[in-house]
């Protein structure tokens, strides 16, 4: 039965690492925070802090104060009641909070701690984690030399110690801080790596970093357009309420190279992620859904057009009209579509049904993402 529990705890801890990267942080948070309760009932205290050091990471992303300085009392109460000594990994999570709060001294003093526990044990994974950490803080400090420094000493470890998340993080650093050096064409060639090398780690969190890094690598380099292109990417992979601190950043961000307020149009529309964002829904995903997604590009073309029946099937299901065929699926179509993009399915506001056909209300403002 213990045996069981134990498998159940380890793959509670493993969905959520793989959350964590689909950056869906609050069924991670779920999966987390059971598998703690078993950890700290049968006091396996690594199996505990592994938990509370990825919990710790996903606060500072949500910018989730309360629950980071709640977490950092029950670590210091397990250590003061427990007699367990924290982790090298803990302190380089703790110096991660506190430096998203700009406590950049604080998080030196973790991280020279972090470091100092994975030497003493020569725990090479948790070595690169420190030295990863300090060459992000210095950087953060503006000390690029110092973080350069770092990052090269990575490099020796990845040679025998393969660890993809932190070598990708290391190398958007490198690019960031080229592009701090007024080193542009060397940055986003350094970006573009990571890009390849993403595409086979499938890391949402990472994409979207790197997106960012990209945006303002343009930005900081006069090509606005590019600029704009990459950040509103970003800013349309990420959900602003579970990804908090990255939204934060990338839409200071295109606030500050004056990129137009979605808050004036109605529906922006983004091929590229296959998703909208309706004025008060928000951020809608059509993920799969193909056939509505056509037949709603159709109509954000041409606001106030007529669509008949004959023209949405040649458009939407590259068809010849057939009444038998496709008045039933013209009508569940737009049903459909209705109940994904109206604020109010009841009281429509966008598709309307003219004599011959349907259209989209002529007052709409649309905007298409390129």
């Amino acid at each position: 039965m213990v045996d069981q529990s134990v498998a159940s705890a380890q793959a509670n801890y493993d969905l959520a690492k793989l959350y964590c990267d689909r950056a869906e942080f609050k069924p991670a948070m779920e999966k987390l925070k059971a598998a703690s309760e078993f950890y700290l009932s049968q006091k396996d205290f690594p199996g505990f802090l592994n938990c509370q050091n990825l919990l710790l990471r996903i606060f500072a992303e949500l910018e989730d104060l309360k629950s980071i300085q709640a977490t950092k009392e029950k670590l210091q109460d397990m250590v003061l009641r427990e007699n367990v000594a924290l982790t090298s990994k803990t302190y380089y999570t703790l110096a991660l909070c506190a430096s998203y709060r700009g406590q950049n001294k604080t998080a030196l003093e973790y991280l020279e701690r972090a470091l100092g526990l994975a030497l003493a044990a020569d725990d090479k994974r948790d070595i690169c984690y420190a030295i990863y950490g300090l060459a992000l803080v210095y950087f953060t400090l503006g000390r690029f030399d110092d973080a350069l420094r770092e990052i090269y000493n990575l490099q020796v470890f990845f040679q025998v110690l393969p660890n993809a998340d932190i070598k990708i993080s290391a190398q958007v650093m490198n690019g960031h801080i080229l592009r701090k050096m007024g080193k542009f064409d060397q940055a986003l060639e350094v970006f573009w790596q990571c890009y390849d090398s993403l595409r086979e780690q499938k890391n949402l969190y990472l994409y979207v970093t790197l997106l960012y890094a990209m945006g303002t690598t343009y930005a900081e380099a006069g090509e606005m357009d590019m600029a704009k292109l990459y950040l509103n990417l970003a800013k349309r992979t990420v959900d602003p309420e579970n990804m908090k601190h990255s939204a934060r950043r990338i839409e200071e961000r295109l606030k500050e190279i004056g990129a137009p307020s979605e808050v004036s149009y109605d529906i922006v529309f983004s091929g590229a992620s296959n998703s909208i964002i309706e004025k008060k829904k928000g951020r809608v995903d059509f993920k799969n859904q193909f056939i509505l997604l056509d037949m709603l590009r159709v109509f954000l073309r041409q606001p106030g057009e007529v669509y008949t029946k004959e023209a949405l099937v040649s458009a939407v299901w590259k068809q010849d009209y057939n009444p038998a065929v496709h008045d039933n699926k013209i009508y569940v179509t737009i049903k459909r579509l209705r109940r994904m993009i109206e604020p109010d399915f009841e009281k429509p506001k966008y598709i309307f049904r003219a004599k011959n056909g349907y259209y989209l209300n002529k007052s709409t403002r649309v905007h298409f993402e390129q």
